[in-house]
This record gives C-alpha cells, structure tokens and sequence, in this order.
C-alpha cells in the first residue's frame, strides 16, 4: 500500500496568500459600509497593494515548485508515480489549485494591480453616478473597465468568445454556447406565464405593502428571521449598505448587508433573507480547508443557488408565513394588523414587469439577467459602444418587459457589478435559480416533512440537509457534478418552470400546462 503524500507545505502557502486576500477583503467590505468618502483614492491604493502582493506570491516559483511536485505544472495532469499516493480529496484539492495558478499564472502583476486599483476607484465614481443619475460621469471608469476586461480575457485565452473566458472565473465550465440555448428556452416559458399573469382579473393589491414601515424595525425583524435560518451572529454581523451583499473572510467571520427604505417593506427582509443563503453557505464551509480551494464555494450559480432557495423556496413560500406573518403583524401592527394572511402571501408574490433587478419578483428576475447578459456580451465582444450602453438598456427593457426606464440610475446604473469588473458574473444568477429549484426539490424527497418544519419556523432541518449535500464540499466536485449527485440529473430549467407555473397559476387564477 502506498503512503499518504502530504500536502502540509502547499496547503500552509496556501493559507497565507489567503491572509493577505483576506485583508482586502475587510477593506472592501468596510469601502462599501463604514468608510469616509474622503478615503477612497488611498482605499484604491490599498487594496491594489495586497491584492498585487497576493497575486505574485500565488504565482511565484515557490508555489509553482510545490504544486510541480505532484504534478506537470503545463498540464495539471498528476504525475502518476504520486496518483496511488493522493486520495479523492487530495486529487481535488490540486486539481482546483492548478486551475487558479494557471489562470493567475497569465495575469501579469501590473495588470493585477491596474485592475484592482481602477475596480475600486469605479466602484466609487459608480456609487455617485448612480445617487445622481449621471452616466457620463461615470462613462471613462466603464471604458477604461471593459478595456481591462477585454485585456484580462486575452490574456487568459478562449475559445469562440472573450466573454467566455471572464463567465469560466465566475461560473467554471460554461460557456456562451451553452447560455444561449438554456436561456432562449427559459425566455419563451417565463414570457409566456407573464403574458398569462398580465391578461389574469386576479391583480394583487400592494400598496399594503409601501406604507410607512419604521426603518430600524424592518433591519430587527430581518435579523430575527437571519437567526432563526441558522445565521451565526457570533460568525457575522449584519449591516447596511447602498448594494445588499455578502462577503466572509473565513467560516468564523461572513457578513451580511441590507438595504432599507420606509415605504418598501419587502426590499430589507428579502434581501436579508437572500443575503443569509449565501452566508450559510460561507459558514459551512469546512473550516479545516481553509486558504485552499476545498475551503472556497464551488461557483457563483451554486453560491446564488442557496441564496434564491432561501429567499423564494423558502421565504416566499405559504409555509414561511404562516409562521412568520402573525409576527410581522405585532412588529406592524397598524399597517398589517387588519390585512389578511392570504392578501399579504399574494402581495409578495406579485409579478410584474419592473425596473429593478434586485426588487423584481420570483418570475421576471431572469427576465433582467437576460438584458444584461446579451448587453454585456455585446459590449465584451465589441458589437455595441460603452457610450451607447443606456439606450440599449431602455430598449432591451422595452422589448422584455414593455417598460421604459425614465433615468439611467433605475436603468444601466442600477447595479454595482460592472464597476468592479464582474462581466461575466449576470448569467450564474439565472443559472442559481434553476439549481435551486433542482435542490429544494430533492430536499422535500429527502425530508418528507419539510413544508411542515417550515411552516412551525423550524430550519434547521433545511440548514442541515444543505451543509451535508452541498457546503462541507466546497470545490471538491463541478457544480454539474455536485448538481448530478444531489438531484441524479443534469443541469435543467424544468423544475425551475414547474414551480412558477404551478404557483402562479394558483395565485392568478390560469391553467398550467
């Protein structure tokens, strides 16, 4: 029997460029919560340093020696005198780690820092624009942004397209090939179930919903419902933000921000719950790898998946209100004391064609993913100019939705990925939704009482179903096969369209196919 290689030096490497990463991200996490305005050109330089300095260690010949020890640093095929030695674990943890250094591996480091310092700077220039609808202020940070992302893609080399090469950092294996098919046969159900829900007598009442809700008892109800997903506050926080996100720096500090505003009772407690998926996930994660890629989520579309399940499986579902309404009902008992638990369940559930992605119902949300995947594809491949960008979004959103944005901060400003280089990030929200459904699926198969669980606020069965089956494997398989070990099946839109056509045939009164 062969002995065990030990992997000891490479993982310890590992943890220690992960520090550095680590310290960034405490940077950006603060650019984006607590940060003076006065501090955002030193900030930029900031988090240009260290993430330089994080870049060429992973690169450096002492990495490249250690990972060249196991195996031929062209290929990442593992050198077969040590394959017996490696078990299943170790055979992934290299395997992944390779794939980083090779693609880092091309990345020069002045380019690392040029795009680390512009992402931060845009970022910034980005969050002013869109406060006052001013696209051309923010026009020379996006071309000076695609420029780079067109740069890094030539770089990393691809087959077809450029954007290719950015969707892989995001979204590892999928291709624009693949996109295009998926997306064009979502597209033709969900406008389809709109067209239904738009010719429907059934149309909610939601102004129930945009009375006056006080601010810092909509930010206490959603940290509640944080707490009783399985939310660790010992390992995170919750705080605010211009843009809801979640960043973690480790199982043991993941932290969650929410957006607020008094006549929007839906916007902080969605995205608060959608915001705790993702930092249940972050605090699943094995602990013992951290620093390494079996420490790390697996892609976005996973890393989305457990977001959407929570927030539209779960917390837009009959069972969640049951138990939760009677007590938003005592937080809110003027506005909602006298509203009917049916009336409400069909108020947040509403569907219609609206301008802001992160707002927008369980239905058109990928209706949005969708413009900004052809819009940066586009733009990515060169077939549009950045300057044209916000007239080709009101006549995208024209076409998907029959609306027309009246200012570019409800349109091509509304959100902040584009300013921090994330091309290629849009389409693993659309590839999230249609995982979770496979998964919150399975998950009813394999614990035949979780509607009932949920409906008496118990999650911890949920929580812990999804530690087992998905966090604790962190990037030991492929999302396809992480998904195919889950489910038994590939990747596919149709439990996806199975779930909106039997709720919101239900809810608007239309037969389902």
């Amino acid at each position: 029997m062969a002995t065990p290689i030990s992997l000891d030096f490479l993982t310890s490497t590992l943890r220690e460029i992960h520090h550095l990463r680590d310290a960034a991200a405490v940077l950006s996490w603060d650019q984006e919560t607590y940060m003076p305005q006065g501090g955002g050109a030193i900030r930029a330089e900031q988090l240009a340093t260290l993430q330089t300095l994080a870049h060429n260690q992973f690169v450096s010949p002492e990495v490249e020696s250690l990972l060249g020890t196991f195996l031929d640093i062209e290929t990442g095929t593992i050198l077969p005198t040590h394959l017996a030695s490696l078990d299943e674990s170790s055979q992934a943890l290299l395997r992944e780690t390779w794939r980083d250094f090779s693609r880092a591996k091309k990345l020069p480091s002045t380019f690392v820092n040029e795009l680390e310092r512009e992402c931060s700077l845009a970022q910034q220039v980005w969050a002013e624009a869109r406060k006052t609808n001013d696209f051309q202020r923010f026009l020379p940070n996006l071309e000076r942004m695609v420029s780079l992302k067109r740069k890094e893609a030539e770089y990393l080399g691809y087959t077809d397209s450029p954007y290719n090469a950015l969707l892989d950092t995001y979204e590892p294996g999928s291709t624009v090939a693949q996109l295009r098919p998926l997306f064009a046969e979502l597209r033709t159900h969900l406008i389809r179930l709109l067209d239904q829900i738009r010719n429907s007598p059934v149309q909610p009442n939601t102004t129930l919903l945009t009375q006056s809700f006080d601010t810092t008892k909509q930010v206490e109800f959603g940290r509640q419902v944080l707490k009783q997903m399985g939310y660790d506050f010992q390992r995170g926080r919750l705080d605010l933000s211009a843009h809801p996100f979640t960043t973690s720096f480790h199982p043991t500090d993941s932290r969650v921000t929410t957006r607020v505003f008094e006549k929007d009772l839906p916007s902080c407690l969605f995205s608060c719950i959608h915001e705790g998926g993702h930092a249940l996930y972050e605090q699943g994660l094995p602990a013992q790898h951290y620093g390494t890629a079996l420490g790390e989520a697996i892609s976005l579309g996973i890393h989305e998946s457990q977001s959407r399940l929570w927030e539209n499986a779960v917390g837009r579902s009959r069972a969640f209100w049951q138990y939760w309404y009677p007590k938003l009902q005592d937080t809110f008992p003027a506005q909602l004391g006298a509203v009917p638990a049916d009336e409400f369940y069909v108020a947040i559930n509403r569907v219609t064609p609206s301008f802001i992605r992160v707002e927008a119902d369980e239905l058109t949300y990928n209706l949005h993913i969708m413009v900004r995947f052809e819009i940066e594809l586009d733009v990515i491949e060169g077939q549009v100019y950045v300057d044209d960008l916000p007239e080709l979004w009101n006549a995208k959103m024209e076409e998907y939705f029959g609306i027309t944005p009246t200012s570019d901060a409800e349109g091509v400003l509304q959100d902040v990925h584009w300013s921090f280089g994330a091309f290629g990030y849009f389409p693993t929200y659309t590839l999230g939704n249609l995982y979770a459904a496979m998964l919150f699926h399975q998950a009813k198969t394999d614990i035949p009482d979780l509607t009932k669980h949920i409906g008496e606020g118990n999650f911890l069965p949920l929580k812990t179903w999804l530690n087992d089956r998905v966090h604790r494997w962190g990037r030991h398989y492929s999302a396809n096969d992480l998904i195919q070990r889950v489910t038994g099946q590939t990747l596919t839109s149709a439990p996806f369209i199975q779930d909106l056509e039997e709720k919101f045939g239900h809810l608007y009164q239309f037969p389902t196919t």
